[in-house]
């Protein structure tokens, strides 16, 4: 193994060093929820069939996203390991396999992209206006996919070197673009012929190229700590892509779980009205405001305690755990003064009718009682990621949506009184952190025994 020098990330204190790795990230993350809020803002100026369709096209994108970041996840954790152990190889050949990866990805949502959007649709929701404008969007977003997993990839190299700066500027790169070309193309400005639905697809899709195209500059001329070359990312290396996808397809099949969820809730939701759908689409967009920096705070954990894993350092690893756990109780203290205060408020942005009010304003209060418990669930999901224990974040993430949420919802909705499935999620997450709880313990006693 060739020498390499200490990372900061063995060296320097943890409460510092968790700020330093996850500030940028919750910045540029905060960015990205920015621009998530007001590409449907700016949609539901169109009518509420826009923005139900943008809704109801969530699960694809989110699936999309999943796969991007579940990789993300696996290079990340093999990265940060290699280094910490000072193998210079093994970390070269992971950033390698991981571009190839994000190149594989995309040619299997190429391929979704150009056969499924209109059977998607179709499947959650009778109305043709709502299927014209959620196939329209979805097919260029998938079709046009490369850009998001080239950005998230290349980020989440910068990001396993510590290089969370680096990261950062992709990232706003991508969301400053899609914030302004979004009411251009929406609407038609500076000479542009408006698009609706398409605008915002092709401003969100664009954002992201122009992101990827950046994460490539700043990797080959900046990270130094890793070698990318272009005819090793064509060499499969097997061995290291199921090293990658050991800890990374737990991670994607958590959130794929997500996706599942919202098209199970969509279908539920739908029964009751498209304006039920609606708001439990706008109840996403919102909540990103609070979840995206939360996940900054795990991004910057990650690598921390994956490091120093491989260093064999208990101590700090505990410590970075405990502080990302006190931070994200504290940003998702703000989210739940924020749906329990001024739900109308929020509403209000998106064009809410009073019927929307009156569906939404009792909904995000409920849903939103389920923070109590949601930031230690999310951030132990993280921990267990790291040191290689993603099946156990997968166990709690089916558990908490598809075991309980879904069937929660579905058997309050018989009761014919929308107020009650909105029940579900509370109840959802009691049953997760109990669970949580226990497999904590659990990995604690077999895995951090030096």
């Amino acid at each position: 193994m060739s020498e390499i020098r200490e990372n900061k990330m063995g060296t320097e204190p943890v409460p510092q060093l968790l700020l330093s790795m996850a500030l940028p990230m919750m910045f540029s993350m905060l960015v990205q929820a920015t621009y998530n809020v007001v590409d449907s803002i700016f949609v539901s100026r169109i009518n509420e069939a826009a923005l139900t369709a943008v809704s109801m096209a969530f699960p694809i994108q989110n699936l999309m996203i999943a796969v991007a970041t579940g990789t993300g996840v696996g290079i990340n954790a093999l990265l940060s390991r290699s280094l910490g152990e000072k193998n210079q190889k093994t970390a070269d050949e992971a950033a390698n396999m991981g571009v190839f990866l994000a190149v594989m990805s995309y040619i299997l949502f190429l391929i979704i992209g150009l056969t499924v959007p209109e059977i998607f649709m179709r499947a959650q929701t009778p109305y043709e206006d709502i299927i014209a404008y959620g196939v329209e969007y979805t097919r260029i977003v998938t079709v046009f996919s490369f850009g998001i997993f080239g950005e998230i990839v290349l980020e989440r190299l910068m990001q396993a070197t510590g290089k969370t700066f680096l990261s950062m500027i992709v990232q706003l790169v991508g969301a400053g673009i899609n914030l302004i070309f979004d009411p251009i193309l929406i609407f038609g400005l500076l000479g542009f012929p408006a698009m609706g639905v398409t605008g915002a697809a092709i401003a969100t899709v664009g954002g992201q190229i122009v992101g990827m195209i950046v994460g490539i500059f700043l990797n080959h001329f900046l990270n130094t700590e890793i070698r990318l070359s272009v005819k090793e990312i064509f060499r499969p290396k097997l061995q290291i892509i199921a090293r990658i996808y050991s800890v990374g397809v737990p991670s994607i099949l958590m959130a794929s779980i997500g996706s599942v969820m919202t098209f199970c809730m969509n279908k539920i939701l739908m029964g009751f009205s498209s304006t039920a759908t609606a708001v439990f689409g706008i109840y996403f967009k919102i909540q990103s405001f609070f979840f995206m920096p939360m996940f900054g705070i795990n991004n910057g954990m990650v690598p921390i305690v994956a490091y120093n894993y491989g260093a064999r350092k208990k101590q700090r690893i505990m410590d970075a755990v405990k502080y990302a756990q006190i931070y994200a109780t504290i940003i998702l203290f703000f989210g739940l003064v924020l749906f329990e205060g001024f739900p109308g408020w929020v509403l209000s942005l998106f064009n809410a009718s009073d019927h929307m009010l009156e569906i939404g304003v009792p909904a995000l209060r409920i849903i939103c009682t389920s923070y109590v418990f949601a930031s230690y669930c999310i951030v132990t999901g993280s921990f267990f990621q790291a040191l290689g224990n993603g099946v156990y974040t997968l166990i709690m993430s089916a558990a908490r949506q598809l075991l309980v949420l879904v069937p929660a919802a579905y058997l309050l909705s018989l009761s014919g009184n929308l107020l009650l499935v909105w029940l579900a999620y509370p109840l959802a997450e009691i049953a997760s952190v109990s669970m949580c709880m226990f497999l904590k313990r659990r990995i604690i006693r077999e895995k951090l025994t030096f």
